[in-house]
């Protein structure tokens, strides 16, 4: 189930950005046949449909809730200047952690984090779990023992 999980948070990923992609400004793009046409091509792989359909529109219906979530943990990167699919990952991310709360934080995170690094560039997966972790910590329902213990940066990193 774990890996099934994966495979639809990776076609709510693909859908998100194609959707994202194709759109621009045109808002009149519909995001259902996109989310079809995916969720066909992996259907023998994935058994909880329910589970894509809800991330892709659970994100669709609250990004400007999200991305509200997004831009003062990351006030450096305005969300519109994030790079596409960090900015996917990211408001899955954000959804699973702070809206749909099936999951616990640290999959959540987890899970993203992944994404970002399969899918995303060079650093994109501490981006993400940076980003995510400040959302977290600043949440109501935040619990330090949930949470692993940060390693520190080297200042190579910073």
């Amino acid at each position: 189930m774990a890996s099934n999980r994966h495979l639809g948070r990776i076609v709510a990923m693909q859908t998100l950005y194609e959707h994202d992609f194709r759109a621009g400004d045109e808002t009149s793009l519909e995001l259902s046949p996109i989310l079809q046409r995916n969720l066909d091509e992996f259907r023998s792989s994935i058994d909880d449909t329910n589970f894509v359909e809800d991330v892709v529109d659970g994100v669709h219906s609250h990004q400007t809730e999200i991305d509200g979530m997004i831009a003062p943990a990351a006030p450096e990167w305005p969300v519109d200047q994030i790079a596409k699919i960090d900015k996917i990952v990211l408001r899955i991310g954000v959804y699973e952690l702070m809206i749909k709360r099936d999951v616990p934080p640290k999959v959540a995170i987890n899970e993203a984090v992944e994404l970002a690094k399969t899918f995303g560039g060079e650093n994109s997966s501490k981006f993400i779990n940076g980003v995510l972790g400040t959302i977290y910590r600043n949440s109501d329902f935040y619990e330090p023992e949930e949470e692993p213990a940060a390693k520190p940066l080297d200042k190579a990193e910073n």
